[in-house]
């Protein structure tokens, strides 16, 4: 019998809501695995439990650093369940920059993959608030406890008493761009998400396929959560594949899919096949779909492309359903977007300026100990986001490139600051600037300037293996160029958009052409 008052959040409350209706009704769908309501609620609530058992206690910030697998999910849940609050972090995230969120949160616990240890266990004697590790595989020296063994236990509603019900993300962080990432810490996006839920058309009882990390908003919000507010399934996979994403999407019978940046060209650079069209998908939700693509995909695959633009760090969205090629769209229900000047004054349609939006739900959104940067950032209640955008006579935004120093590369947004950190660490260099160089997958390719010691020689492979280990692997440069000195202005900070500009050069090493194999530990 619970003894201990227990809030519950929005998201269990869908749970047992879905597990009320249809027990035995399958959601979700992993391999060859498939998981019914009823077995969803037993297993979020033994992981509930077991992090009980082991010490997790409501209001704690709890780290989850793993890849796509059900197991996520029950401890997701379970999280929740308990009041503690989730922090996502990218499974690829290494040194200085890890070891700054888990410190930032303030992280009690982190949950991981068994491969992970080496990356955790080396900043953990710097992260004081850490008290628990838990690892989805064997528990080794040094390690606390194994999932399956917190997960060994009973079901039931967790006896504890919780004043306050945890959001659905505790803090989320994204990647830094001229310093250390920043945490995202939100109310939560529930009905801001309506117009997004709706332009994906799935029914209930039909599934929704995720490929993408959920450790990021586009799949643990729109994919997994919307699949339980619009009473559909959910097929997760493992990652990403070219080769198997359709083939995935006919044995799961999938509707929807949600894809970003370089997604959709490497889908068109799979070999034709005579059942291309001969898949149940009908709507591709996307994030930087090429202009160049976008009829052709829908031709190939017979799916309608929904282009739409969003971020993590503040409600708003913009959602292109007339198929405007090249389009971001237009706000949807709730939010407002305007393109601005230097001085933030609406700038008339055609000109380029910086993308500002707010929503009528206003500010539900902060950066974790950063108040200055979250007054900056919704400077007169407009959020800016740092992108540059066009709006046209017609009211559709066109995304033209990010004001911001982060480098996008194939979805994931990577911070200067994170590779420049690394490389910078290395007795033989000087300085360091990183920045994307355009792909011809679309998004960027990280490209890394060097300025060596007085004296010091190095190779390009001898930096890379000194990165290995240290970045996220899709942090690692593609493009290395060893430089006498860097573009600066007068005050000594790098230009960066010179480097841009300029792009490569004759001395620049290309990674990929030299066949340097990067290992993805």
């Amino acid at each position: 019998m619970m003894t201990g008052r227990r809030k519950r959040s929005a998201v269990e409350d869908l749970i047992r809501a879905r597990f009320a209706e249809a027990p035995d009704e399958t959601w979700l769908y992993f391999k060859d695995s498939t998981f019914t309501w009823r077995q969803v609620v037993s297993l979020a609530e033994r992981a509930a439990n077991g992090l009980l058992r082991f010490g997790v206690r409501p209001g704690d910030y709890v780290a989850l650093m793993a890849g796509n697998k059900p197991e996520f999910l029950w401890i997701y849940f379970g999280l929740l369940m308990i009041g503690a609050q989730v922090v996502p972090l990218n499974r690829w995230q290494r040194g200085p920059a890890l070891r700054h969120m888990l410190n930032d949160s303030g992280a009690t616990a982190i949950i991981f993959d068994e491969e992970l240890k080496p990356a955790v266990f080396e900043v953990r004697e710097s992260c004081p608030a850490l008290r628990l590790t838990v690892v989805f595989g064997e528990a080794s020296e040094g390690i606390d406890v194994s999932y399956a063994a917190l997960a060994d236990g009973p079901d039931g509603e967790p006896d504890v008493a919780v004043d306050a019900a945890s959001s659905p993300v505790g803090i989320l962080y994204t990647s830094g761009t001229t310093g250390p990432p920043k945490g995202i810490v939100s109310e939560g996006y529930a009905d801001i998400l309506n117009p997004l839920l709706e332009a994906s058309q799935v029914a209930p009882g039909e599934t929704m396929y995720a490929c993408l990390p959920l450790i990021h908003g586009n799949a643990l919000f729109v994919s997994m959560l919307g699949s339980i507010r619009l009473k559909a399934k959910l097929a997760l996979a493992e990652r990403f594949s070219a080769s198997r994403f359709w083939d995935d999407c006919r044995r799961y019978n999938a509707v929807q899919v949600s894809t970003l940046g370089g997604i959709i060209p490497m889908l068109m650079k799979q070999p034709p096949r005579p059942d291309d069209r001969d898949n149940p998908v009908r709507i591709a939700l996307s994030v930087g779909c090429p202009a160049a693509s976008w009829t052709a995909f829908e031709q190939r695959f017979g799916v309608r492309v929904i282009e739409w633009y969003g971020m993590s760090d503040a409600p708003g969205n913009l959602i292109n359903l007339e198929g405007r090629i090249g389009s971001i769209g237009k706000p949807a229900a709730g939010a407002e977007f305007r393109v601005a000047d230097a001085n933030d004054a609406p700038l008339p349609p055609d000109k380029l300026g910086q993308l500002l939006f707010r929503h009528s739900a206003g500010q539900i959104t902060r950066y974790n100990n950063l108040p200055e940067a979250t007054s900056e950032a919704y400077k007169d209640g407009w959020f800016h986001s740092g992108d540059l955008a066009e709006m046209d006579a017609d009211g559709f935004f066109y995304f033209r490139g990010r004001m911001k120093e982060a480098i996008r590369r194939r979805g994931e947004n990577i911070s200067a600051w994170e590779i420049e950190s690394v490389v910078d660490q290395h007795p033989k260099v000087r300085e360091s600037a990183a920045f994307g160089i355009p792909s011809e997958l679309g998004d960027e390719d990280v490209a890394i300037a060097v300025v060596l010691q007085p004296n010091a020689t190095m190779t390009p492979e001898e930096l890379l293996a000194f990165c290995e280990g240290k970045l996220a692997y899709y942090a690692m440069p593609r493009f290395v160029e060893f430089v006498d000195a860097l573009p600066k202005t007068g005050t000594q900070k790098i230009q960066k958009n010179v480097l841009k500009q300029r792009g490569r050069t004759p001395e620049t090493w290309d990674r990929e052409a030299a066949g340097y194999s990067l290992v993805k530990t």
